[in-house]
């Protein structure tokens, strides 16, 4: 209980600290990440012990609140921490001066660290007032980074974050009248009282968190958002803040309301999901900018998520590959997140080498910046789904889990995805490997800080590796129902 309230806790220090620092506050970033990733780690192990957390101060939910997390939160919060962490040392380069302070670099500390709390909070609440004030916290602060490269992006961002917490709050208060409790848990045991109450609430959280996860339809405010963020932003926005409100709808329907997810509601969740790998894969190939390019493939890779949902069956139904499904989403979550940070952070180093952000600008780069260029292509590796990638790990699993369930379009979506993945990731990969000569750089970056990417592409790498403790730690606690199909997965059973 108390390592899971120091997850939450520690970061609003920081960001205080960072407040009252002044422009030594840069160097708290030094302290914070290892601290952070420890104390991540720590969780994990204790996950795998047996720990969940329980109630603050001792007081039993509902008059209490519930700090917990199973398998995917512990897994989620490791690989958030080291994602953050590699991120907040690469942000150095950009907001890390000591001997005068700037606005951005007063402004960047305490919203990255508020942005981080704020996320810790979501994967580790039962609650979804909690949860609530979470996903605001992690708005606000998305916000008001995304304004760092443009004002218009911010506003029109702001405006579609507002939208949906006004749907989210009014679904929160719909469900509250309906059952009496906003705890995950009672409403998972009250929520068949009052059916269509709850579910008309249900779609009003749902409606709310998928505008602020930029899922297919409502993505449109997301490329413009990411693809203008100088890029240590960018990879916070595309790596960590939209997979916040994914968690809190994934809480919804699997843990709150099992029992109502009915076929209806899975199709329409997969049917959103395959329409965004698709759709957000043919944008992609058609970008000529190459941060644009990696912020359309957020859109796609998002879908994928949603897949979990026709693949698990919604909680509710006891299949053998359900344990598989939910795997295969925490290690795309996961994968999605090191690669993506990785991706947008060597992209920038590139775009300030050449001084310009488009693609067929890129001609001989390898040459000239290998490790960014090796780290470009790691992270690439991992999105397209190949071997021995965390990425390659969780399509396989998907793919499995769509064939064993007869849901073959989408098994075809998850192949088809992979493909127009290489496609449009191997346009910049192959431009900065063209030529022979190496090229003249306008504006040379600190070596140092290509090993940022570097990390993260490897880590993306080591989660496909070693990928048996990773999936044992993420199938612990899934729902009810996956139980099943984790006996059943068990050779020994």
């Amino acid at each position: 209980m108390t390592l899971l309230f120091a997850l939450v806790a520690l970061p609003l220090v920081f960001m205080l600290a960072s407040l009252a620092a002044g422009r030594r506050a840069p160097r708290l970033i030094w302290l914070c990440a290892p601290l952070m990733t420890g104390l991540s780690a720590w969780l994990a192990i204790s996950v795998f012990e047996g720990g969940r957390g329980g109630p603050l101060g001792g007081w039993p939910v509902p008059l209490g609140i519930a700090l917990e997390a199973d398998g995917l939160s512990a897994a989620l919060l490791l690989a958030s921490a080291i994602t953050a962490g590699i991120t907040g040392l690469y942000a150095l380069g950009a907001y890390g001066r000591t001997d005068r302070e700037t606005t951005r670099s007063y402004t960047f500390w305490p919203l990255f660290y508020g942005l981080w709390a704020a996320l810790n909070a979501v994967l580790v609440s039962r609650d979804l007032f909690n949860l609530y004030v979470a996903i605001e916290l992690l708005s606000l602060t998305a916000v008001a980074l995304a304004a760092f490269g443009s004002r218009r992006a911010a506003m029109r961002y702001l405006m579609i974050a507002l939208a949906g917490s006004l749907a989210y709050l009014l679904g929160v208060v719909l469900i509250f009248a309906s059952v009496g409790t906003l705890d995950i848990t009672l409403i998972g045991e009250r929520a068949g009282e009052a059916r269509i109450p709850v579910l008309t609430g249900a779609a009003l959280i749902s409606a709310g968190l998928i505008a602020k996860t930029a899922l297919f339809p409502l993505h449109g405010w997301l490329p413009p958002a990411h693809g203008a963020a100088p890029p240590a932003i960018s990879a916070l926005l595309s790596a960590l803040v939209v997979k916040a409100s994914f968690v809190i709808l994934l809480r919804v329907w699997f843990e709150a309301l099992p029992g109502l997810s009915d076929p209806a509601v899975t199709l329409l969740f997969g049917v959103m999901g395959a329409a965004a790998v698709l759709y957000g894969s043919v944008l992609a190939l058609r970008q000529q900018g190459l941060k644009v390019l990696i912020a359309y493939s957020t859109v796609a890779q998002l879908g994928y998520l949603l897949l979990v949902f026709p693949l698990a069956g919604g909680g509710e139904a006891a299949t053998p590959w359900a344990a598989g499904a939910w795997g295969a989403m925490g290690f795309h979550a996961s994968a999605h997140m090191l690669a993506k940070a990785g991706l947008f952070l060597a992209a920038g180093l590139m775009i300030h080498a050449v001084g310009d952000g488009r693609i067929d600008r890129l001609e001989g780069l390898a040459r000239a910046m290998p490790v960014t260029a090796l780290a470009f292509a790691l992270c690439a590796v991992s999105l397209m789904g190949l071997p021995p990638s965390g990425g390659f790990i969780a399509k396989y699993l998907m793919l499995i889990a769509a064939l064993a369930s007869g849901q073959w379009p989408y098994a075809a979506v998850i192949l088809a995805g992979g493909l127009l993945a290489a496609a449009y990731l191997f346009r910049p990969l192959a431009r900065m490997f063209a030529g022979a000569g190496t090229p003249e750089l306008a504006r040379a970056p600190h070596r140092l800080l290509a090993l940022a990417p570097l990390a993260l592409g490897l880590a993306a790498m080591a989660l496909g590796l070693f990928s048996a403790v990773p999936y044992d730690l993420m199938v612990i606690g899934l729902p009810e129902a996956g139980q099943a199909g984790l006996e059943d997965a068990d050779p020994g059973s």
